[in-house]
């Protein structure tokens, strides 16, 4: 069994073009769930019924993962299994008669206006690292990027004249993002002094370190943990806040979810949906703080 995890895991990296943290995160639930199945001593995944994934699920349950973990676990055995067919491991697939258990769903933090524009401009544009740091940050605000994504940027997927930027996405899906005046303006002043991160080497990447190399997701993350704390600023952000932030003003502003889906890469629009919840719920604190007839 341990073999047929393993051809799996490798499929889903080489013919799925799954990142690299995918993979990482499928081999992690699939091989629980194989020493679970040893402790019960099945030796075959074709011995996996309905019965024995139910046992399961109730297994992961009283070992206290909450509902969306346990939907996450049952993601991984829905792929799992559906290869496992394809390849006649297996007969019949009993992950088909699985359902998810509900999940409640929590609202995406965002930032207000006013505190994003306090972060977008706290880098210092006089230096060429301050001139990098506040590009990296509008391009999370202004094209609603993934940090992973954003790493990726080369000099080459950029058409500044169309101000707009391709993107290799989940899946190694490609889809286009755009930008307005602010950015192009950053991305210009950036470009103009970005030769100083190169030192002696060459690289594709857009952003770079202070050897010249890619930034890398935790290299972002550090760069907006050190803004916020540079800056004093008094609220906590991390990169994808920038993502929920971007959706959700241009929700507010009037696009459509349909729009919004495209723009950031949402297989699902019901994953997009999410923040239309968000957009009402900045409806009614508006209306709860400034009707005169909604305060008591």
């Amino acid at each position: 069994m341990e073999g047929q995890i393993e051809q799996f895991l490798i499929y889903i990296q080489e013919q799925k073009r799954y990142s690299i943290h995918t993979v990482v995160g499928y081999q992690t639930d699939l091989m629980l769930f194989f020493n679970f199945l040893r402790e019960q001593c099945i030796s075959e995944f074709i011995k996996c019924n309905y019965e024995v994934l139910r046992k399961y699920l109730l297994f992961l349950h009283n070992q206290g993962y909450q509902n969306k973990t346990i939907c996450r676990h049952i993601s991984t055995l829905r792929s799992f299994f559906k290869y496992l067919k394809a390849k006649h491991v297996i007969d019949d697939n009993p992950m088909l008669l699985i359902s998810n258990p509900k999940v409640e769903k929590k609202l995406p933090k965002f930032l207000y206006y006013q505190d994003l524009e306090k972060l977008l401009d706290s880098p210092d544009p006089k230096t060429p690292t301050g001139i990098r740091d506040r590009l990296l940050l509008e391009l999370l605000y202004s094209t609603g990027v993934r940090v992973s994504e954003l790493v990726s940027i080369k000099t080459t997927d950029i058409k500044n004249n169309e101000q707009k930027i391709y993107i290799t996405g989940k899946g190694n899906k490609e889809r286009i993002v755009l930008y307005g005046n602010i950015c192009k303006e950053k991305l210009e002043q950036y470009l103009r002094v970005r030769s100083t991160f190169l030192k002696s080497t060459i690289s594709k990447y857009l952003l770079l370190d202070a050897k010249g190399k890619p930034l890398t997701p935790q290299g972002v993350r550090y760069i907006l943990n050190q803004t916020v704390k540079k800056y004093c600023l008094s609220f906590h952000v991390h990169p994808h806040m920038l993502r929920h932030t971007f959706a959700t003003h241009l929700l507010n502003g009037g696009a459509d979810l349909k729009t919004v889906q495209e723009l950031l890469g949402h297989e699902n629009l019901e994953t997009t949906g999410v923040y239309t919840h968000v957009s009402n719920e900045g409806l009614r604190k508006s209306y709860l703080e400034h009707h005169p007839r909604a305060r008591k």
